[in-house]
């Protein structure tokens, strides 16, 4: 997994499991990542979680976006 591109299954249908796990791994990877740069700052508080939930967020529709594009046509 963990591919830049998104595949079809063999009845030519989007793969969308592969590319939700995808999309929650690197997600998973964002928040963890932005919370650890955030809170090297400081107290962690509502507001460093809010903005770590927003990147990871964020990260997690743009990679089903690239998916969902970048996939070879049938």
């Amino acid at each position: 997994m963990l591919q830049i591109r998104g595949r079809n299954n063999k009845d030519g249908s989007f793969n969308w499991r592969d590319a939700l796990t995808d999309a929650g791994i690197m997600a998973g990877l964002t928040f963890f990542t932005a919370l650890g740069g955030l809170g090297a700052t400081g107290a962690i508080t509502p507001r460093e979680i809010l903005a770590a939930g927003i990147a990871a967020a964020t990260q997690f529709f743009m990679v089903l976006a690239l998916k969902r594009g970048l996939r070879k046509e049938e």
